[in-house]
């Protein structure tokens, strides 16, 4: 005991092992809804949701396990909800990648988020996007993942002259996720630990009793990582495309990273004269878990600010992330029950839902919302970019083309409206880079 005290600093911070277990237990239940979204998100790309199931668990598992016992933050790490939506819907399903290839970006983005951290590069580049545009970023992906979770829910369907319409209402399914999202809202609102888990096991209840989900067991071994695992295809992705969705991807982990760091860093009492202490091994840590991601075969992992339910109950160490990092683990036991929750019932024009797992994304996307209200409405040249990110993320259902013509309109207007010195230099290349995409794109 005296060593784990000693080498995570207990003292120090003012914290004990007690503390960081409890602390531990909450940002797990808190984030572990990510258990069951995961497989059924990148089920939709083709893959194993086994297989995903298992990566997950493990790929999470690691990340913590970095972040607690090499940077020693309370911070926890798991694939990122809005990433995993961007990897399925916009790259492998919108853009045509398999999902091999999709998996072999993830990677190499990995690679880069590490050289860009261990050079310097990655703060310079999150400093190049103007705050408005970073919020808008946020609100456009709370969008999107809340338009995913409707229609996983059934609560909008396709419609041939209108695009979208409303759902059956009435429908089993429809209200099965419509209890489990009002369970879900009610419990956060309270500040209830486990809202969303609790939330997801309420709506599987529901749906148990209809008839529209079976239970298929509790404890078993978990399921087999071979289907994914370095399944990689690294070839011919030196394209346009294939450079514009690594970029992505690094601007999205950048944010995300970096976000939850200052976050939760500042309620964990880690800044120290306006900085954070060990904020570089924060950063090599997720890169490192992307790339293992990968090569196991999930998508992007970085700090969750979930994290932030764990410092609320006084979790001040990575012996706090260690702790969640085992329930992960011990999660892999659970496969049964998460496969349960997460069968996918068909609808009459042939396609498939998830009412059980969808409340957890409209509750997800309506949390990342919350950033529309630090834009600069009243700057037109900064509202205006702003407002055309958040619209084309969840028009176009493609998170790359709703940041990309974002930033271009960003340089864009600046220039017109003579403000092109509120353009940083950095900006201005990529936006070079994302225009020329657009213009030789087929």
């Amino acid at each position: 005991m005296e060593f784990i005290k000693n080498y995570f600093g207990l003292a120090d911070r003012g914290s004990n092992i007690r503390t960081e277990l409890g602390a531990g237990l909450a940002t797990f239940l808190t984030m572990s809804y990510i258990i069951f979204v995961q497989p059924a998100v990148l089920g939709a790309a083709g893959m194993d949701k086994g297989a995903v199931f298992t990566a997950t668990c493990l790929a999470s598992a690691l990340a913590c396990f970095i972040m607690g016992l090499y940077a020693n933050y309370p911070i926890a790490q798991a694939p990122l909800m809005g990433e995993n939506f961007f990897f399925t819907y916009a790259v492998v399903l919108g853009m045509g990648y398999t999902w091999e290839k999709a998996l072999a970006l993830v990677f190499i983005s990995g690679l880069v988020f590490l050289a860009l951290t261990l050079t310097k590069l990655r703060e310079k580049l999150v400093d190049a996007v103007p705050e408005n545009l970073k919020y808008a970023i946020a609100s456009g992906i709370g969008l999107f993942v809340a338009l995913i979770g409707f229609k996983e829910a059934g609560l909008v369907i396709a419609s041939p002259s209108t695009l979208v319409k409303l759902g059956a209402i009435t429908s089993a399914p429809v209200l099965c996720a419509l209890l489990g999202l009002v369970v879900m809202a009610v419990l956060f609102a309270r500040k209830v630990k486990g809202a969303v888990l609790i939330g997801i096991l309420v709506s599987g209840a529901a749906a148990w009793a209809a008839g529209l989900a079976h239970y298929g067991g509790l404890v078993s071994a978990p399921p087999s990582l071979a289907p994914t695992l370095f399944q990689l295809d690294l070839r011919g992705l030196i394209t346009p495309d294939g450079l514009a969705v690594v970029l992505i991807f690094l601007f999205m982990s950048l944010f995300d990273t970096l976000g939850t760091l200052l976050g939760v860093g500042v309620q964990a009492g880690l800044m120290k004269d306006g900085k954070l202490e060990r904020v570089s091994k924060a950063l090599v840590s997720d890169a490192v878990a992307t790339t293992a991601g990968a090569l196991m075969g999930t998508s992007t992992v970085s700090s969750y600010i979930e994290s932030a339910a764990g410092v609320a109950q006084g979790g001040r160490t990575g012996l706090t992330a260690v702790v969640v990092g085992f329930f992960f683990l011990l999660s892999l036991f659970f496969s049964p029950l998460v496969g349960s929750v997460n069968a996918a019932l068909p609808l009459g024009d042939g396609t498939f839902i998830h009412p059980v797992t969808a409340p957890a994304l409209i509750l997800v996307g309506a949390l990342m919302m919350s950033s529309v209200c630090r834009i600069d409405w009243q700057d037109i040249g900064a509202a205006v970019p702003a407002f055309i990110t958040m619209a084309l993320i969840p028009f176009t259902f493609n998170i790359a083309d709703g940041i990309a013509f974002g930033f271009i309109a960003f340089v864009v207007i600046k220039t017109f409206t003579g403000q092109r010195r509120e353009v940083p230099p950095l900006l201005w290349a990529i936006s070079a880079l994302l225009a020329l995409r657009y213009a030789f794109l087929k």
